[in-house]
């Protein structure tokens, strides 16, 4: 019963019962009855929600939102129907997809009825009929996807799952208005692969990028070769320059060919004998030019 009408009843009773008390019987009596007739007949909506009433077996019409009256015995009210955005959660365990993959979905529908009528007398409970009809598409929908659908193609999934339910749903007044796949769960064993090959066409991806990168430092190589071929000046200076950046450091050790060193001139093997020992270079005093070209020689034991 609602806030008015039970106001209403109690303050007819209230009426009803002063009018005994002043031995008041007919009034009393017509209060008393009052009562009851408002209390039966007298039935209010909220603006969310419909009744359907039947008359005699017969729909008599569909109320609300607000204050109405039915007739009492003669009408009754069979359903009441919430017309507000509902939400349902179904689930589908063990589904097989299309490359019979056995997978767990878990998603959530979302559902609102816009025709009361239908939704009272076309079926016996649209509730328990939505999450049936919901669990159902949601197995086939999987049954006709492969699993890298599924998993990278949510939004298309959703869309066609929306669709399908929809279509069901129509003719007992209940429009679907979205369908979101919250969670696909795989076998361990299954994640398990699935890592493996993943990693395997990344470390694919990266040697097919290293190899390329070895084609191109090749090829610059080819060209730098042909270059030094047509300078063999640009060549001396890119070997001082190699050595230079390898005796920066202190305590560098360098083991170079005799043949390298044969092919620079005598200015850049004394630039060598230089960078590798910048201390002695330092203190000594200047050495002839034949000085800076001379390889050691062994001495022999007794000899000075």
């Amino acid at each position: 019963m609602n806030p008015i009408t039970l106001f209403c009843v109690i303050v007819l009773a209230v009426l009803g019962m002063a009018s005994v008390q002043m031995h008041l019987v007919a009034p009393a009596v017509l209060f008393f009855l009052a009562a009851v007739v408002i209390g039966l007949s007298l039935k209010m909506a909220n603006t969310w929600q419909k009744f359907v009433i039947l008359r005699a077996g017969k729909l008599q019409g569909v109320k609300g939102p607000g204050l109405f009256f039915i007739v009492p015995v003669f009408d009754m009210v069979v359903a009441v129907i919430d017309e507000r955005i509902q939400t349902t959660a179904f689930s589908a365990e063990q589904a097989l997809t299309r490359d019979t993959v056995p997978v767990d979905v878990d998603a959530i529908i979302f559902w609102q009825v816009h025709d009361a009528q239908k939704a009272a007398l076309q079926i016996t409970d649209y509730r328990s009929a939505i999450d049936r009809v919901a669990q159902t598409s949601l197995r086939e929908t999987i049954g006709s996807s492969s699993l890298s659908t599924l998993l990278s193609d949510r939004k298309a999934a959703d869309a066609r799952l929306g669709q399908e339910i929809g279509r069901k749903t129509a003719d007992w007044g209940v429009t679907v208005l979205s369908v979101e796949v919250r969670d696909v769960s795989i076998p361990a064993a299954l994640q398990d692969a699935m890592s493996r090959q993943a990693q395997a066409e990344r470390e694919k991806e990266a040697r097919v990028i290293l190899g390329s990168a070895e084609a191109e430092i090749a090829q610059k190589f080819v060209e730098a070769a042909r270059q030094y071929a047509n300078e063999p000046a640009a060549l001396q200076l890119r070997a001082m320059n190699i050595i230079y950046e390898t005796t920066k450091e202190r305590g560098a050790t360098i083991l170079m060919p005799t043949s390298m060193i044969d092919s620079m001139s005598s200015s850049a093997a004394f630039a060598v004998a230089i960078g590798a020992t910048p201390d002695a270079a330092s203190n000594a005093s200047p050495a002839p030019k034949a000085a800076a070209t001379a390889v050691p020689t062994t001495r022999k034991p007794g000899k000075a």
